[in-house]
């Protein structure tokens, strides 16, 4: 012990070690409180990102189960994006986000900009119109409404859902979310009718090997 500590009544070096003991019992269930908390927290995000296979199993019912599900959105999004498709899905989605337009004086403008991204000859994400909606649609622009778009968005999701939705069932990107890894496909999930079945569980096009 150091010549200052010696000098000290030893009262006072008792009571230095109660405060640090207490310190130390203090700093422990501070980082107890900290990692439950975060434990908590932790399960409380894994707990709200948790997907059922029920609502998973839906999506395979129709496209607009799925793009109606946030998550059935983005992952179809992902999808259509590695197929360089994803113009499709954003033009869908910004009508959507417009006929929400509140206000009359916004809707101009904002019909404008979706026009000249989705829809004219020079848009940067030109979408797949034949010439009759295109023409309807541009003609629509003169006095912009919250259903100017309608006929183009409906042509649009047709289109996806006749193509690219279909073939969204048979990937990965919606395969792996209904039959994650490990989980197999048994006989009592899979109809082996044919070599690229139409039903395991809930009519989902997958194939059953």
């Amino acid at each position: 012990m150091c010549k200052g500590l010696a000098a000290l009544p030893a009262t006072c070096l008792k009571s230095a070690k109660d405060m640090k003991h207490r310190l130390g019992f203090l700093l422990q269930k501070s980082d107890s409180c900290d990692y439950s908390s975060s434990q908590g927290k932790k399960e409380k995000v894994s707990s709200s990102q948790r997907l059922s296979q029920e609502e998973v199993r839906k999506w395979a019912e129709s496209l607009e189960n799925l793009i109606h599900h946030d998550r059935g959105l983005a992952a179809f999004r992902a999808f259509l994006k590695s197929e360089y498709s994803e113009e499709n899905i954003e033009f869908w989605v910004s009508c959507e986000e417009y006929k929400k337009t509140k206000s009359p004086a916004k809707l101009s403008p904002k019909a404008r900009k979706i026009y000249d991204e989705f829809i004219s000859v020079q848009a940067t994400k030109e979408v797949n119109l034949d010439s009759c909606t295109r023409e309807k649609t541009s003609h629509n622009m003169l006095e912009p409404t919250l259903s100017c778009f309608d006929e183009a968005q409906r042509k649009i999701f047709t289109l996806m859902e006749k193509d690219s939705y279909r073939r969204f069932l048979k990937s990965p990107y919606y395969l792996d979310l209904v039959s994650p890894p490990g989980a197999g496909c048994g006989p009592e999930n899979c109809k082996r009718n044919h070599a690229h079945s139409l039903d395991c569980n809930s009519n989902i096009i997958s194939q059953c090997a």
